[in-house]
């Protein structure tokens, strides 16, 4: 009786695998067969291994397919690692197929290298067959021209357009189009503001192209410019005159500060000066008031006598009269 139970039991989990198996294998032949067909074989059992690991095995099929149509081997197994690092299987394989189609060298490690820095592969390769046009400033940013000043003090504002081509070589680790974008604004105020007159700039803009290229701005980046054109420039203000009307605006209030400094220090002086006086004549009105005390001391002593004191009312009462004419007239 236990035998028997144990022989169902068997059989029972025998059939459980084989319909488990039997439904992997109905799942999973479509995506086989048409790898199959199509020239990319992929082992039904590494489609069944990539279900498990979790990776998409459509994903795999379908580029592997795209890649062997277009002539180019890559294995199952680096599409899979790609994918496991979170990587774009598909861009990837896109962007080989058009580096391929356009005769640009770009070997797999380096494209998913590119994808998992965070650039977006496709893009470039395109970028390096169509170039692209950059504006500067770039007028998202709220910036519309890009503002410098010639050695005459008159500003001039740019705008230039930026053509640059992608590469793929340097596209890990290089810059972005925000530091071309900054490089060439720089390289467009140093000419500028070399430039003896806005005049020289106005004849010949030419001149901010030429220069801007032959600094090989595009160093260190991702990209190669191939042409700077300048399309627009207009004149702004004239910086040199309001600078100098600034100046001469803070040296009138400069000097005005340094006379009101000196008029206060001539007001305090001759506040000092009046006060000496009034001391002054305090002293004088005492020496008069010693005066009298003197007369009666002349008395007390015999050095002074009557007649001399009445001569001496006379001459002073002379004084004052001939004083007193002199002062009506």
């Amino acid at each position: 009786m236990n035998l028997g139970i144990a022989i169902v039991i068997g059989v029972v989990i025998v059939a459980l695998i084989a319909l488990g198996f039997l439904m992997l294998f109905f799942r999973f032949f479509g995506l086989w067969f048409r790898a199959l067909l199509s020239g990319a074989h992929v082992g039904l059992g590494r489609l069944i291994g990539m279900w498990l690991r979790h990776v998409n095995p459509g994903v795999i099929v379908d580029s592997r397919i795209m890649l062997s149509k277009a002539g180019i081997d890559v294995s199952s197994d680096m599409l899979e690692t790609h994918f496991l690092a979170r990587g774009d299987v598909m861009k990837v394989s896109r962007a080989l197929v058009a580096a391929n189609k356009a005769n640009i060298p770009l070997p797999f490690q380096r494209a998913a290298a590119i994808d998992l820095a965070g650039r977006d592969v496709l893009d470039a390769v395109r970028t390096s067959v169509n170039p692209k046009v950059i504006d500067c400033p770039d007028t998202t940013k709220g910036k519309l021209t890009i503002d410098a000043v010639a050695k005459d003090g008159i500003q001039l504002q740019v705008k230039a357009r930026v053509t640059v081509r992608a590469n793929i070589e340097r596209l890990v680790g290089g810059a972005t189009e925000e530091t071309i974008i900054a490089r060439v604004g720089e390289g467009i105020v140093t000419t500028i503001g070399s430039s003896a007159s806005y005049k020289a700039v106005l004849e010949n803009p030419d001149t901010i192209s030429r220069t801007v290229l032959a600094k090989g701005l595009d160093a260190g980046t991702a990209f190669e410019i191939l042409s700077i054109d300048i399309a627009d420039i207009d004149v702004g203000a004239n910086v040199g005159a309001k600078l100098q009307a600034d100046q001469a605006e803070a040296d009138k209030r400069r000097f005005q500060a340094e006379a009101e400094k000196r008029r206060a220090a001539a007001q305090a002086q001759e506040q000092e000066m009046l006060a000496l006086v009034q001391e002054n004549r305090a002293k004088v009105v005492l020496a008069e008031a010693q005066i009298p005390l003197a007369i009666s001391e002349a008395f007390k002593n015999g050095h002074l006598g009557v007649l001399d004191y009445y001569r001496l009312k006379n001459i002073q009462a002379d004084t004052d009269m001939r004083s007193s004419i002199g002062n009506k007239k």
